[in-house]
């Protein structure tokens, strides 16, 4: 900031020098005139255009200004420049709404879960031909963030010319950026996804978690993606971010019934009613395990985390240690962020996230 100002100081003397230097010209010239109007009758200065001149001098540091970003971006790497340009989308979304973090992150873990990390989750349904992953019941009114995904991806194409990254790549970038400006550990994100040409809308109710998955069901789950229980409860540290909505945690069965409520669960719901999933929803700490521990985790699938004495125990030492257990996050969200598209998938590279290639459209 103090390298910017000193450079808009700089330039403002000399807007100002120039100015002096232009009204001293103008003021002897015309006194030249006065005395020897005879000398210099055939000259004329075009002083309009001095002072035209000289006042672009501002318009041009600012246009310099606004290019700097992409310009800099074009600088680098192609991979750095995809990061650069994602991360400049995510930071401006959740600066504008923080509940967007915690929106991305489960993006990314909805889209992995069903049938690997393919972008399938950000296919939009097509009347009465295509129905995808964003209207099953477990998205329904609650996966949200596909408009930054969308920006982003542009943000791409605008900024890092002939470079060619899927959706689901930008998916998990975009989760890791959350995760990082929420205050959690960054990690590695390797290139190189693909894209589906379809979704799976019975695969999302089948294959995600549910809050009113008992802990059999969740570990059988995760296991089916080749997950370890200490990476399942890693994993479920994701609600240290966040919020339910009402609507979910009112119902029978989806909710801890010890858990301290702030909805008005006899009132009316709406979907715009929401509910935090610990007590700091906006920080990416440990607090979601402080509160398991003490019997305040808000649903179900959560609190029954601690009715084991394995998971427990590594609800326990992440709640002792913040460090471990983000360490042990960002490993497993860069080892879900492998996980492989189905085998057979028919995949490409979406110009758009939302819908797929105009070649590819018989295919659906």
């Amino acid at each position: 900031m103090g390298f910017r100002l000193s450079h808009l100081s700089l330039a403002l003397s000399f807007v100002a020098l120039a100015l002096a230097g232009v009204a001293i010209y103008k003021n002897t010239y015309e006194a030249i005139i006065m005395n020897n109007g005879s000398l210099l009758k055939n000259v004329s200065p075009n002083f309009d255009s001095l002072e035209s001149g000289v006042a672009s001098i501002l318009t041009l540091n600012n246009n310099k200004k606004r290019n700097s970003d992409k310009y800099l971006r074009q600088q680098l790497t192609p991979e750095a420049c995809v990061f650069s340009a994602v991360r400049a989308v995510v930071d401006s979304a959740i600066d504008a709404e923080t509940r967007m973090g915690a929106s991305l992150i489960r993006l990314h873990f909805h889209d992995c879960f069903v049938d690997g990390c393919d972008g399938g989750i950000l296919l939009d349904d097509i009347n009465g031909t295509f129905t995808g992953e964003q209207n099953s019941p477990p998205n329904a009114n609650s996966a949200r963030g596909y408009e930054v995904i969308a920006q982003a991806k542009q943000s791409v194409i605008n900024t890092c010319p002939n470079v060619s990254v899927s959706c689901a790549d930008i998916l998990a970038i975009a989760a890791r950026d959350s995760v990082a400006k929420l205050g959690g550990q960054t990690y590695n994100v390797a290139l190189g996804r693909s894209d589906a040409r379809t979704a799976n809308f019975s695969g999302a109710i089948n294959q995600l978690p549910a809050p009113f998955d008992n802990l059999t069901v969740q570990i059988q789950k995760f296991s089916d993606k080749n997950f370890s229980l200490r990476e399942m409860v890693a994993l479920a540290g994701a609600h240290t971010v966040g919020f339910a909505r009402c609507s979910t945690v009112c119902t029978s069965g989806n909710v801890n019934p010890a858990a301290q409520l702030q909805c008005n669960c006899s009132a009316t719901l709406t979907d715009s009613d929401l509910q935090q999933l610990d007590t700091t929803p906006t920080m990416f700490d440990k607090v979601y395990y402080d509160n398991l521990n003490s019997n305040q985790g808000i649903m179900f699938s959560d609190q029954v985390l601690t009715g084991d004495a394995t998971t427990a125990g590594f609800v326990t030492d992440y709640s002792n240690d913040v460090n471990v257990f983000l360490g042990d996050f960002a490993a497993a969200m860069i080892k879900m962020g492998d996980l492989p598209p189905s085998a057979g998938a028919q995949l490409e590279i979406r110009d758009v996230c939302s819908r797929v290639n105009p070649t590819s459209v018989a295919s659906m």
